[in-house]
């Protein structure tokens, strides 16, 4: 479960390539553009300019290189040339980097245009509620400490925390162990060691915390029809905390 420090620089290398291809998609305007559109840009910037594979296809019988995930998506959305991003949608794009062996995994949610403030103040408490969990990794922490800080901040401003799904270990496999579940007890739970590397991905909603699948198959809804808003990064525990590997440059890390 515990990766060397080799193997760490492998992951960061690949966390790297994949922070590039989220500063491509934050220069985009989106208005007006279909989440194939975007699927096919990220898959030819990943192909062609890093030199790398999009790690999501092909994975479980998955076709594209990104999950789009648009207002009441919750996660797996299914990019489609009729998905036509409008001004005032929020959408997330969930995107896998295989690099040398070595897959990063990270999303983002966008701010389509001119977004109302209830969507735009969700979109932020999302943000907020990864940094919070992320904050919480340190070796001698327990996941429990890192689901508590996500769920406690998303509750506080109103929200809830899907359950259904949750963060991962990563390595040379997409999914490894352990589950890192964005809510829980503190000091319970699996106790973090240094050369972990796992995910941190919380799907908060604006009103209920379940969620549905369409039947496509992938597509997860929230039941309500309300709004989901998602962000995720890969991190390592390090001896003195952790390290962000899909950082972006630039990003703004909330106080």
């Amino acid at each position: 479960m515990t990766k060397r420090p080799e193997e760490i620089a492998l992951l960061a290398d690949s966390g790297q390539l994949l922070a590039q291809v989220f500063g491509h998609l934050d220069r985009l305007d989106l208005i007006g553009m279909s989440t194939m559109q975007i699927n096919d840009l990220v898959d030819g910037l990943i192909v062609h300019e890093l030199n790398a594979r999009p790690a999501s296809k092909g994975q479980y019988g998955y076709a594209y290189a990104l999950n789009a995930s648009r207002n009441n998506v919750v996660c797996h959305g299914v990019p489609s040339a009729a998905d036509i991003l409008q001004d005032g949608d929020i959408v997330n794009f969930d995107i896998t980097l295989e690099k040398n062996g070595y897959i990063a995994d990270s999303s983002k949610t966008y701010l389509v245009g001119e977004v109302a403030l209830p969507a735009r103040r969700l979109v932020q408490t999302a943000y907020e509620a990864m940094w919070k969990g992320i904050q919480a990794v340190r070796p001698g922490a327990t996941l429990g400490d890192v689901g508590h800080a996500i769920e406690r901040h998303a509750r506080r401003n109103g929200y809830s925390v899907v359950r259904e799904y949750c963060g991962h270990g990563i390595g040379r496999e997409m999914h490894e162990e352990p589950q890192v579940l964005h809510w829980g007890k503190p000091r319970t739970g699996l106790v973090l060691r240094e050369g972990m590397v796992f995910t941190i991905e919380p799907m908060v909603n604006q009103g209920r915390r379940a969620v549905r699948t369409e039947d496509d198959g992938w597509t997860v809804v929230t039941c309500d029809g309300q709004l989901s808003a998602q962000f995720e990064h890969t991190v390592a525990v390090t001896a003195s905390g952790m390290r962000v590997l899909t950082l972006r440059s630039g990003e703004k890390k909330p106080h």
